[in-house]
């Protein structure tokens, strides 16, 4: 009877060992493919979560797969990243033992994505900076009004409209005084940024909020269907 035990105990350790193996091999053969269809610079770091593993492979159904991109992945400023978790991710065994997957249906995915301040900055021009202030933006940039240079500092809020990031100035400053209100509305289209964010498969954005390296969009998808180009 006790060596009947120790069998059962070997034969579900070697298939646990199996199952991580399978999970290993999955998940880089989805970042080897990411990185080839998204054109990134490496592969992203890609976990299937759910246990076991060979169940849902068999069932053609995956819980949660969580996919991680850096900025340099990303060909972007560093502090830019991309966080996304695709659930219940519809792809039959006979599909992935043959390599042809055409297209691959998600129930629902949620994401973050970090646009870093030096993205921003970059798309506002000169020598903006951009940093958190509370649950705006402090926004600096030396400007020219009136013919002369002035360093101006202001205070915005960020928002979403429709698939744009929006940046809105509210308040700002020159040297430590009040711009006049004749000239808010100069400084205001000075440092004012809408930023179209493109998405695909059919993804929305659902917030933003001001990080500690960037602003952190918030996307979200039902139903999503995800094609290879």
């Amino acid at each position: 009877m006790k060596a009947l035990a120790v069998l059962v105990l070997l034969f579900l350790g070697l298939g646990v060992l199996l199952d991580r193996i399978a999970v290993g091999v999955a998940e880089d053969q989805v970042a080897v493919q990411l990185a080839a269809q998204g054109g990134l610079a490496g592969r992203p770091e890609v976990d299937v979560r759910g246990f076991p593993f060979l169940t849902q492979a068999a069932g053609g159904r995956y819980e949660e797969v969580h996919i991680a991109l850096t900025a340099e992945q990303l060909r972007q400023p560093e502090g830019t990243r991309a966080d996304v978790t695709l659930r219940g991710v519809h792809l039959p065994l006979a599909a992935v033992l043959s390599g042809e997957v055409a297209e691959l249906p998600v129930e629902r995915i949620d994401g973050t994505a970090t646009l870093s301040y030096d993205l921003l900055s970059r798309e506002l021009g000169g020598d903006t900076t951009l940093a958190r202030e509370g649950a705006g933006l402090r926004i600096t940039r030396t400007v020219e009004l009136l013919g002369h240079t002035m360093p101006l500092t202001a205070i915005g809020t960020v928002a979403v409209d429709g698939d744009e990031l929006v940046i809105d100035v509210d308040h700002a400053a020159g040297a430590g005084v009040d711009v006049p209100r004749v000239l808010v509305g100069r400084v205001t289209d000075l440092l004012d940024l809408r930023y179209p964010v493109e998405l695909p498969f059919g993804l929305r954005l659902t917030g933003v909020v001001p990080a500690a390296r960037g602003v952190d969009v918030r996307v979200a998808a039902d139903d999503a269907v995800l094609r290879a180009e």
